[in-house]
Parts: C-alpha cells; structure tokens; sequence
C-alpha cells in the first residue's frame, strides 16, 4: 500500500494517545469512585478522570522501572532527579519528599488538586468548583500575565501566588461588562428623564 503524498510531507499527524479506557467498563466501584470524583472537582465527563489517571500510571511506571535499577546506576539518578524535580515544580509531590518510593503513592486526587480549576476556588475566587471553571472558560483568570482558559491547566507551585482575576476583566478592576453596561445605561436613562419632568413641574 503507498503512503498517501501529503504523508510524507507532515500534513498528516498521528497524535498519542491522551487517555485509557478501562478495561472493565461497567465496574461499580470504580464507577462510583469516578462519579465522586467528578463532582468533587467539577469535571466536565470521565474523560478528564482517565486522562489523569494515564498520567499517574505513566510517572509510577517509569518510577517503578527505575527502582529496579542499582541506586548508583546513571540512568536511575539522572532520569529519577528528573522525575521528582518535576512533580516538586508541579507542587504534586512535597519538597522534603526526594525517594522515587514517594511516587508510587501517588493518587489521582494529588493530580487533581494542581488543577487551575481547583486552584481558583481554593482561592476563593470563585463561589463553587463549578463557578471556577465558568470563569476560566470565560477568560476571567490570569495566570502571572498570561490570561488561561483551559480548566486542567497545571499550575505549577511557582505560579500559584500569581493566580488572579485577568487585568481586563470585570471582577479584576476592568471594564463593566456587557449587561452590567446596558443596566447602567438604563439606570442612567431613567435618572436623566426624571431630572427633566422635574424641571418641567418647577417651570
């Protein structure tokens, strides 16, 4: 069979996989623990469950591979030191936590817990888990300068002092928006013909 010729010049991409079925997919508990999960931290389908789950399943493999190895093997120290600095960035793993044995009790909820979403209404910027993400979605959170609108946005452990309402938005300082506008528009209306049938009772 011959490649399709935009192939071979990178118009097609095949991308990886983001997320894994389960394998049993009408189990009750896990069922049950997902369903908990998802209203718990206010997300959007299972989806966002799995797609955790893979990434915690991938860093504690990669752990566990790497602790078969001798502590004194390259490979362990360099790729380990790399692991255990990123999920320290990430604010995943505690500081004074420094063994890859710590990796492997990780859960999903520590995952969960970095999310933007989850940030934003343990600031209290948000009145519930599900207003948060309406906020992000409508791009009324800034993270350092930069305004995100994506709810599973990682932040990272540095960043999470610099979470704040967006410079330009109304809850921030900005602009009124559009029914705020119209509302006082009308207030304002309402306010002027009242001032001119005064004027026109004292004449």
């Amino acid at each position: 069979m011959t490649r399709h010729k935009y192939e071979s010049q990178g118009f097609l991409r095949k991308n990886s996989k983001t997320y894994k079925v389960p394998k049993r997919p009408f189990e009750k508990e896990r069922m049950d623990a997902e369903m908990k999960l998802v209203g718990e931290y206010g997300l959007r389908n299972k989806r966002e469950v799995w797609r955790v789950q893979y990434i915690l399943s991938k860093t504690r493999a990669a752990a566990r591979h790497l602790l078969t190895l001798d502590e004194k093997d390259p490979k362990r120290l360099f790729e380990g030191a790399a692991i255990l600095r990123r999920l320290h960035r990430l604010g995943v793993l505690e500081e004074d936590k420094n063994e890859l044995d710590y990796v492997l009790g990780l859960k999903v909820n520590d995952f969960l817990e970095r999310r933007l979403q989850t940030q934003v209404f343990k600031l209290r910027l948000a009145k519930s888990i599900h207003h948060s993400r309406v906020l992000i979605r409508q791009r009324h959170i800034r993270v350092g300068n930069q305004i995100v609108n994506v709810p599973s946005f990682m932040v990272r452990q540095e960043s999470q002092g610099h979470t704040d309402f967006a410079h330009k938005s109304p809850f921030g300082g900005g602009r009124p928006g559009r029914v705020a506008r119209r509302s006082l528009a009308r207030k304002a209306a309402a306010d002027g013909a009242g001032g001119d049938d005064a004027a026109s009772e004292e004449e």
